[in-house]
């Protein structure tokens, strides 16, 4: 079975941006989003993919059951259409450290204003260096995954909603 560990966290400031060696626009939505998985479309440039995610064991909060298989990205166009309401679009930027590489997702439309890095793990054991723009983690927080952003964006949540617009996460 493929096994995904990975981290999230906020942002304390922008300075991750001199360190960018590419990005990618990404749209993605949902065919399902059952809590025991979920089923995901994502363009990402000019490649697209089918990811089926399953509930991580209880025991083992941060190793995610993960299946992503490419597909056409003609076929994943049609399946945007089918998915359910409130897809998610982002820029991801990649950066370098080490033998990982950091994620960081700039979310656009309803979750404009959220800024996120990941870091995908070998195991729920395995160390990392932080940089100094890594902010609060955020991997247990389930607002922050995509599916429930999906129905719950950024711009909706109280602190945010009552501000007017989504504020800036530096």
């Amino acid at each position: 079975m493929a096994l995904e560990t990975e981290r999230k966290f906020l942002l304390k400031n922008d300075s991750w941006k001199a360190a960018v060696t590419g990005s990618v626009i990404i749209a993605q939505g949902f065919l399902s989003k059952d809590p025991e998985r979920t089923v995901r479309v994502r363009i990402a440039g000019d490649k697209a993919f089918l990811t089926i995610k399953g509930k991580p064991p209880e025991d083992r909060p941060l190793d995610t059951p993960e299946f992503e298989y490419p597909i056409p990205v003609k076929d994943a166009e049609v399946l945007l259409k089918q998915c359910l309401p409130g897809g998610i679009s982002k820029t991801r930027h990649y950066i370098p450290a080490g033998h990982h590489i950091w994620e960081i997702d700039v979310f656009q439309g309803e979750n404009a204003g959220l800024v996120v890095a990941e870091i995908e793990l070998a195991s729920a054991e395995e160390d990392f260096k932080k940089p100094d723009w890594l902010g609060e983690e955020v991997t247990f927080d389930m607002r922050y995954k995509n599916a429930p952003l999906s129905d719950e964006p950024y711009s909706s949540w109280p602190e945010n909603a009552a501000a007017g617009k989504p504020p800036s996460v530096f």
